[in-house]
């Protein structure tokens, strides 16, 4: 019982020492952190999508040799390709160069992106590129 009333006598001496300044650092440091989310939130897709497109150039100039694809056939490949991923490009941006022995896949286009204070345009321009083995 003496033991409790004496952790009670000391206990408002603690508390008289605490002012609360550590307040406006963790509200800062979790803003900080939720901004740094929230962006992430919207250009990492963004990217994903560019690997993805990226990847996918690569295997339809590997298979347009292979397979004899015309332009046109390759063109309408990558287009749904970009469909699927929602990127915001034509069709018209779409360069293929296909021959006999080389087949060559390029595009550039621009994927506005829009936080709460800053807007900017990331700009992408994959490209593949493939050639015969004979």
């Amino acid at each position: 019982m003496q033991l409790e009333a004496i952790q009670e006598r000391h206990a408002p001496a603690r508390r008289r020492c605490e002012r609360g300044e550590g307040k406006l650092k963790g509200i800062i440091i979790v803003a900080v952190v939720v901004l740094a989310i929230y962006s992430a939130v919207k250009v990492v897709p963004i990217y994903v999508s560019e690997y993805e497109l990226s990847d996918k150039m690569q295997e339809q100039a590997r298979f347009a040799v292979v397979n004899r694809y015309t332009e046109d056939q390759i063109r309408d490949n990558i287009f749904k390709v970009i469909q699927d991923l929602d990127i915001p490009a034509k069709r018209e941006s779409i360069k293929v160069v296909a021959t006999n022995s080389i087949v060559k896949i390029s595009m550039e286009y621009t994927v506005p992106v829009d936080l709460f204070f800053y807007h900017t345009d990331l700009h992408f321009s994959p490209s593949s590129e493939n050639k015969a083995i004979l």
